[in-house]
């Protein structure tokens, strides 16, 4: 039976001789991002700018384009359409328009009235909500504070599984991944909102287990080749490792893409951030993470000292047991 390979067997890429190239390219895309976040910045959704939301329900269920495309033409800014629960059950999602509540219930009633004109009787309000600029605010914080305690804990877990010269690799790469995933919303104007949040860190978890599969392979031929210099060693783990990378990035590129295809508008800015995400954390594993080790101090005698000493205990602590 043939077999599809995308990586060849006994690969012996040179990685670590492009790895200026790659640091300089890196720090270029880093200060391009950073840039462009502060001169452009986000192109924020309802969720962090405040806005009216509006639960309808219609008797069947309605085209979400033509009903988005309606909305969409009467002035009134951003309008997020999404089902829950059944076809027949939408949400409704507005900016918040300039003025006070004088201003939002006018928007309301504008819609209200094109909406009676598309479906007549058969549509039914369910609920009609403001969310204030003070709402948004609480959830820019928080949105903030949950990347911000995400690295950190992978920062701690790090130092814990492998010890301290692993754990600074890992956080500048799960750093670098962030900051270009959020030049690239800053840079696109995809709307910002919750789901962007979570494809953040959901690219934060991705980026860490990839990260992770190479260090313990570099930790693994610590212990096997010990004649090897660190570059060496580190250049073999890589190329060991880059079968499960490649074909991991890849099936999760081919999940990602049909959802961006079938998933309709409203998945689309969350499916667009993971591909570009699962792209630059294959990348930053192989480019960033890895190369990175060497040019913070790791030696074959710190990692016997610092990592092999509480991995034997462990080893014989198992072998007594068993």
């Amino acid at each position: 039976m043939y077999k599809i390979k995308l990586v060849p067997d006994n690969t012996a890429i040179p990685f670590l001789k492009y790895r200026m190239i790659a640091f300089i390219l890196s720090a270029v895309l880093i200060l391009g991002s950073i840039g462009a976040f502060l001169t452009i910045g986000f192109n924020k959704g309802i969720d962090f700018e405040g806005g009216i939301l509006i639960e309808v329900g219609t008797e069947t269920a309605p085209d979400l384009g033509d009903m988005r495309g309606s909305l969409g033409g009467l002035g009134l800014g951003q309008v997020a359409l999404q089902t829950f629960g059944s076809d027949t059950d939408i949400l409704i999602r507005v900016q918040r328009q300039e003025g006070d509540a004088s201003a939002q219930q006018e928007a309301v009633t504008v819609i209200k009235q094109q909406l009676a004109s598309d479906f007549g009787d058969e549509i039914s309000y369910r609920r009609v909500e403001f969310v204030g600029p003070t709402v948004s605010e609480e959830l820019v914080i928080a949105a903030t504070e949950a990347v911000v305690v995400a690295v950190l804990a992978m920062l701690v877990y790090i130092w814990l599984r492998f010890e301290w010269h692993y754990s600074v690799g890992a956080v500048i790469a799960l750093v670098h991944d962030v900051i270009l995933t959020i030049g690239m919303f800053a840079i696109t104007r995809i709307e910002f909102n919750l789901a962007s949040v979570a494809a953040i860190l959901t690219i934060v978890g991705y980026s860490i287990n990839d990260t992770v599969v190479v260090y313990d392979r570099i930790r693994e031929n610590f212990r096997r080749y010990k004649k090897l210099s660190v570059a060496e060693l580190i250049n073999l783990s890589i190329n060991e490792t880059l079968t499960r990378t490649v074909m991991t990035s890849v099936t999760t590129l081919l999940a990602l893409v049909a959802l961006y295809i079938f998933g309709g508008e409203v998945i689309r800015g969350f499916a667009t951030a993971m591909i570009f995400g699962v792209i630059v954390g294959t990348y930053s594993s192989i480019f960033v993470a890895a190369p990175v080790l060497l040019h913070i101090g790791l030696t074959h005698q710190k990692e016997e000292e610092d990592g092999f000493a509480g991995a034997e205990r462990a080893d014989g602590d198992a072998e007594e047991k068993s």
